[in-house]
């Protein structure tokens, strides 16, 4: 039996296999005395990490334990200098206390308490504005993501990918009110955004940080952050991952989100299609409803002049009016969604494209 340290007493209570602290964790992935291996973790710290591990969590403290023990072996034994952002959302049970524990003991943890629930997407974006590392390794505290597998990831951002997804190809949920309504979500999601993904509910992903950093999070867009990362000119691709049955808790997300991803698809595709034009979206609409008003009105002009028919009671006479009427608002509409356009973009000096690289040689005297 492993001794309980004193100080993180705390998780005796929620271990079921194995009675481990954060300390007696690291210790048995090698056989450093404890006092080198605190030196190692404290070193790693304070270098600049190679990965930052961004973990949204809510209500999970049975699961808090196991995922540091699962979490701290595979990056260990993958090898690079890594660090760990867990952003508590809320969380009205004991997973704070837990996580503030693993803190104190391992300085690679950091700690990010929300004050309120705001969402995963909130919780990624404070995850985000505090990693350090070149790539940001996202997953979830349940369980269901494997730890083992940010070597596929990473082999993938290596190969020169800026966004790398990952497939639960042999996802360990219920079909009809989970796995179903995703499959068609998936489908959907990569015809409007022209991101071909099997999985965009996937929360183990990894993004290289110069490209996340010029993704605006809101709402709740987390699900879509390929598709916004791949407008400004990030590579994306895919890897099959494991995934495995959830062990503790209950989900925290029904068949209602299924609207809102609907919802926030509808942003995606306007923000990535017409976000710097929307007289195009909303003048192509509004001509084509003027356009057709006039039709109407021409047609019925006709019947009136040449067989002196009645048209004044005509419904089709109060469509071709409110067709027109139609057509000028959203041509309007348009003409002001200029106007906010440009005081966004230039009140904010935001530029209009992103740069990848810039290659040049000048001679030095």
């Amino acid at each position: 039996m492993v001794q309980i340290s004193p100080k993180l007493d705390v998780f005796s209570q929620f271990v079921v296999d194995e009675k481990m602290t954060p300390t007696t964790l690291t210790q048995s992935s090698g056989t450093q005395p404890a006092g080198m291996m605190d030196d190692l973790i404290e070193d790693a710290a304070d270098r600049a990490p190679d990965i930052s591990v961004v973990i949204p969590l809510f209500n999970e403290e049975e699961s808090i334990p196991h995922l540091y023990r699962t979490l701290t072996d595979a990056m260990e034994t993958y090898g690079r200098v890594y660090e760990v952002i867990v952003v508590d959302d809320g969380s009205r049970d004991r997973s704070f206390a837990l996580l503030k524990e693993i803190a104190a003991e391992d300085a690679r943890w950091t700690v990010v308490q929300l004050r309120r629930n705001f969402g995963q997407t909130a919780a990624f974006a404070a995850g985000f504005a505090q990693a350090r590392g070149d790539v940001v390794v996202t997953m979830d505290a349940d369980l269901q993501n494997d730890p083992r597998d940010v070597p596929l990831l990473m082999a993938k951002i290596d190969e020169g990918y800026d966004i790398v997804s990952g497939w639960r190809k042999d996802r360990q949920d219920r079909f009809w009110d989970r796995r179903l309504p995703s499959m068609i979500a998936n489908r959907l999601i990569s015809n409007v955004t022209d991101v071909q993904l099997h999985d965009y509910g996937c929360s183990l992903k990894a993004y290289r940080r110069d490209v996340l950093q010029h993704v605006r999070l809101y709402g709740e867009l987390h699900r879509f952050i390929p598709a916004l990362a791949s407008q400004v000119g990030g590579t994306v691709t895919e890897v099959a991952v494991n995934h495995h049955a959830r062990q503790f808790g209950t989900s925290k997300y029904g068949i209602s989100r299924t609207i809102r991803v609907m919802l926030d698809l509808i942003t995606v595709w306007f923000l990535g299609t017409y976000a710097t034009r929307p007289i195009h979206v909303f003048g192509t609409i509004g001509l084509a409803s003027v356009g057709l008003g006039i039709l109407t009105g021409i047609y019925l002009t006709f019947l009136k002049i040449f067989f002196d028919q009645d048209i004044g009671g005509r419904p089709l006479l109060l469509l071709a009016v409110l067709l027109v009427v139609i057509g000028v608002q959203l041509i309007t509409m348009g003409l002001i969604g200029e106007m906010v356009i440009r005081t966004y973009y230039e009140s904010q000096a935001k530029p209009i494209y992103h740069v990848r690289e810039v290659v040049n040689h000048r001679e030095r005297g």
